[in-house]
């Protein structure tokens, strides 16, 4: 009978030695910090999921502010046709419009006072420097096209007082600021200096 006994025994003690063996591996993998392989599907927890980064990065395309657009500034309705140059006062802007369409469009600033009536007029005389009617300063690039109560009206660069300080900024144009003519950034003025000829059409729209 103990014969047939011991063989039982030695499995029992093979069996008691390897589940030991088993559970001394795994104690030991879990103390050093070892990571047991993940399944293959299950995500690795220190990787966001493929389906997880590209939900980002659709979100960020939504939330993402967009440019915004560069405002456009037509013609004027009924402003004429032809090549001539456009001042509208409403919007208190000019357009240069060569034979193929707008050269160049800018803010100016215009008369605060009612002494400008819409419609067509021609360029009559250019002085390249030019004094103010009160003498308080000069400007430049002055271009004539018609005459207010007392005085020519044209355009020119933004007067300069006599002591050297400009009457007006650059961010003010577009506001209408003068007493009758119509102020321009000096590098706007050289240009329509250089665009109109004596004779050159000059529509005024409201």
């Amino acid at each position: 009978m103990s014969s047939h006994r011991a063989p039982r025994r030695r499995s029992r003690r093979l069996l008691l030695g390897a589940f030991a063996g088993v559970l001394l591996v795994a104690t030991l993998a879990v103390a050093s910090g070892a990571r047991m392989p993940a399944r293959a599907d299950a995500p690795d927890a220190g990787v966001a999921p493929a389906t997880t980064a590209l939900q980002s990065a659709s979100f960020a395309t939504v939330v993402a502010p967009r440019p915004k657009p560069k405002p456009t500034y037509e013609l004027p309705v009924a402003s004429g046709q032809g090549r001539r140059i456009v001042f509208d006062q409403g919007d208190q802007r000019v357009w240069l419009v060569g034979d193929d369409g707008v050269e160049r469009t800018y803010p100016v600033s215009g008369s605060r006072f009612d002494n400008l009536h819409p419609g067509t007029y021609d360029v009559q005389s250019k002085a390249r420097h030019a004094t103010s009617f009160d003498y308080s300063g000069t400007m430049e690039y002055f271009v004539r096209f018609t005459t207010g109560w007392s005085a020519p009206i044209g355009f020119h660069s933004i007067p300069v007082y006599n002591n050297g300080k400009l009457e007006q900024s650059r961010e003010e144009l577009g506001t209408p600021l003068s007493a009758g003519c119509i102020r321009q950034w000096e590098a706007d003025a050289r240009a329509l200096w250089d665009f109109a000829g004596i004779g050159t059409t000059v529509v005024v729209t409201a």
